[in-house]
């Protein structure tokens, strides 16, 4: 295994962790989240989100100390934890992992595009301009790409004032009864929110490329907590603006309540909505592809862009012959809850595992 040896111009300040986390875990996940934890937790969704958050919080604090022990990457801890063989087995588990986050945020926003702007236009046509722009911004390297995440999570802090406006039509009552639902509910709901909590397991890669990383914890503790209240102020404004069975049947809820501002000059504001939405997502899908392909350039010591190609064609690929609602499904149970709970479970069986081996002397 090559060392994660990075350049120190390559790196990026501490403190950009916080947009770097706060990007990755805000995307597709926002749009939709509320309907399917309204399903299982109505009311007291809010419960569910606050424990996903802490259960991030937690995991950070795990990925940190985990890097305390063996600094560098996943695939670094990989090999020092289980040796050569097994370690890439897991490496290579991780690498599939970020490819199949990729891949689901592409293809949900392409459907979200043509549910709501273009239904005629073929999914493989909006794929290649992703991919096109992914693969520029992949080779202006990791500054370039925190550039583009810092960019994404400062609009993302600006379409929730849209959310405002939907308070004129709400009603609060709708936020009662409270404490309504079973802890076993409660605990489904938390399962249900993970798909737009996770994000901030890319740290496992991009570690390396942190000045002086130790100290980013906080930064990226931070990011989490936004993320986690930013989830938790729209869950509760879709709460208050619409009742359980509209919520419940609605696919997009965040949409949806943008969609009614009026503005004198803008007759479909979804359609600014959306776009806008392209600026959040866009990071999502170029922080995945580039954790996998520097993944598999570690693992098999090739250029960076070879990788990257091979992954960006499979996408397109996949996006010509397999676009339909069903592979998405099947994408979205990869990485919910199967990805979840690998994370959730590998993660902490990881630090203890190097925790002893370095105790024993053999780190």
């Amino acid at each position: 295994m090559n060392p994660a040896g990075v350049n120190e111009k390559d790196k990026v300040q501490p403190f950009y962790v916080f947009f770097l986390v706060h990007a990755m875990q805000t995307g597709i996940g926002v749009l939709s989240f509320q309907r399917v934890l309204a399903k299982s937790t109505g009311t007291d969704g809010w419960i569910s989100i606050i424990l996903a958050g802490l259960i991030v919080h937690l995991l950070i604090w795990v990925i940190y100390k985990i890097f305390s022990i063996v600094p560098g990457d996943i695939l670094t801890v990989n090999y020092q934890a289980f040796g050569k063989w097994m370690g890439n087995f897991f490496s290579l588990l991780f690498i599939l992992y970020f490819l199949i986050l990729s891949l689901t945020v592409m293809i949900s926003y392409i459907q979200v595009i043509h549910v709501w702007m273009f239904e005629e236009v073929p999914a493989w046509s909006f794929s290649l301009v992703f991919l096109v722009l992914i693969y520029y911004i992949n080779t202006g390297g990791f500054r370039t790409i925190t550039g583009i995440a810092f960019l994404s999570a400062t609009m993302t802090f600006g379409l929730l004032f849209f959310l405002f406006y939907a308070m004129k039509y709400s009603e609060f009552t709708n936020l009662l009864p409270i404490f309504d639902h079973s802890i076993l509910d409660i605990w489904k709901g938390t399962r249900n929110v993970s798909l737009t909590m996770i994000g901030f397991e890319l740290i496992l890669m991009f570690y390396p490329f942190i000045r002086d990383a130790k100290s980013s914890q906080k930064y990226a503790h931070g990011g989490a907590l936004s993320t986690t209240l930013t989830t938790l102020f729209i869950y509760l404004v879709s709460l208050v603006f619409y009742s359980q069975k509209q919520l419940v049947m609605t696919i997009w809820p965040t949409l949806s309540m943008t969609s009614i501002v009026e503005l004198s000059f803008i007759q479909r504001f979804e359609y600014i909505d959306v776009s806008w939405w392209a600026i959040v997502i866009i990071p999502n899908m170029t922080i995945s592809l580039w954790a996998a392909s520097r993944g598999f350039k570690r693992l098999f010591n090739v250029q960076q862009k070879y990788p990257l190609w091979g992954m960006s064609l499979i996408i397109l690929m996949i996006n010509i012959f397999f676009f339909d609602i069903d592979s998405l499904n099947i994408l979205a149970r990869i990485i919910n809850p199967y990805g979840v709970i690998f994370l959730v479970s590998y993660l902490p069986l990881l630090l203890v595992i190097i925790y002893i081996k370095k105790k024993r002397n053999r780190i």
